[in-house]
């Protein structure tokens, strides 16, 4: 079959791009649609796009009908920073078949040519903390809803175009409700005498906006030059999160520990896991999707940590140790059951840390590479 492709314009077009995966994904139990809404700030006004640029494209059959689409974008700030020529795509998604994913990446590889880039790699969003990474084992398994979840022909079309592995992700599903190494207790209680460690009232630090900015701050130190591929936040990003994500959180499932001159030494965010709920509200809010979402608030049985990391000075000091304690106390005190641990680089030694727990490998997440031709 014949296919066309066409770059995003206007409206109508955006509502086709962001509506295809819906129809994509029907009937199947693992998908987690994304809101509606959130995709079409992230795709029109993200703060992100101040730096980036980005275009998306449609693949359609002879009768109109969606195949596909693609998004590429140009980090300048990436590019820099690692001394590299690179385009990356996202928000892809297509049928299985070959000849779509050949016409759209021969769209996207054309742009990046005009461009001087030199390779393309993906699936990737603008920054570190977007939907990420090409599910390469977990087809089964449930997406949680900060992450991706992907067909299994994928991988073998990416592999068919030439695309080579350039690292992955893997997440653990571990006990919540389970005690820690007795080690592992008595390590946190020399941390938090030895070094006046104290753990931050969660509720009085989402309403200190300044107090919040350097957390963020940390989060960017503390992942800077540790995690493959980071891109640091801007401000403007760090004001949207404080917008959007910070009020959202519930203290009994977040920990941060200051220092004794309140400056954040390390941080755990976790949430309940909203992926049955977003099912149920099918990208919308309204009319009723809000009362599934709210409703999965309430209910801790399975968590999905979002991120944990420590500032620079106190990495390798063991102060991991004390905020696993804390918020498996927190995970035991509202009942959690399970908690899936957020998409980690598997050559990053912080991944070491879960050798600790009886846990499960859940979902392996691929960037892929390859040279443009």
């Amino acid at each position: 079959m014949l296919y066309s492709v066409r770059e995003v314009k206007g409206k109508k077009d955006l509502d086709r791009f962001i509506r295809f995966p819906e129809l994509l994904y029907k009937g199947c139990g693992q998908y987690v649609p994304p809101l509606r809404k959130g995709q079409e700030h992230e795709l029109m006004h993200a703060p992100s796009l101040k730096y980036c640029k980005r275009r998306m494209w449609l693949a359609e059959d002879a009768s109109g009908k969606v195949a596909g689409r693609i998004c590429a974008v140009i980090n300048p700030r990436y590019n820099e920073k690692y001394g590299t020529k690179r385009i990356r795509f996202g928000w892809f998604d297509l049928i299985n078949d070959m000849e779509v994913a050949r016409a759209l990446f021969d769209a996207a590889e054309s742009w990046a040519r005009e461009e001087g880039m030199e390779e393309i790699h993906g699936p990737l969003h603008y920054n570190t903390l977007g939907r990420q990474g090409m599910l390469v084992e977990g087809f089964d398994k449930l997406a949680p809803f900060s992450c991706l979840y992907n067909y299994p022909y994928y991988v073998d079309i990416v592999k068919g175009l030439g695309f080579e592995k350039e690292c992955d992700w893997i997440q653990y599903m571990v006990p919540a409700d389970h005690d820690l190494d007795e080690r592992l207790n008595a390590i946190s209680a020399r941390l938090m005498q030895r070094y006046r460690l104290h753990v931050a009232d969660f509720d009085a630090l989402k309403k200190d906006r300044e107090m919040v900015r350097r957390f963020f701050r940390t989060y960017n130190e503390s992942f800077d030059g540790n995690v493959y591929n980071f891109i640091p936040f801007t401000e403007e990003e760090i004001e949207e999160e404080i917008d959007q994500i910070i009020g959202q959180l519930d203290s009994r499932l977040c920990c941060v520990i200051l220092d004794e001159d309140d400056e954040v030494a390390a941080f755990g965010i976790s949430i309940p896991s909203l992926s049955r709920a977003m099912q149920k509200a099918k990208g919308r809010l309204f009319p009723f999707g809000w009362y599934h979402v709210i409703k999965a608030m309430r209910d801790f049985t399975l968590v999905d940590l979002m991120i944990e990391g420590a500032a620079p000075k106190w990495q390798n000091t063991g102060v991991s140790a004390l905020i696993h304690e804390t918020m498996s106390a927190q995970y035991k005190a509202c009942g959690a059951k399970w908690a899936l641990a957020n998409p980690q680089i598997e050559t990053n030694t912080a991944v070491s840390v879960w050798s600790r727990y009886e846990k499960e490998l859940w979902l392996r997440r691929r960037c892929w590479i390859k040279k443009i031709k």
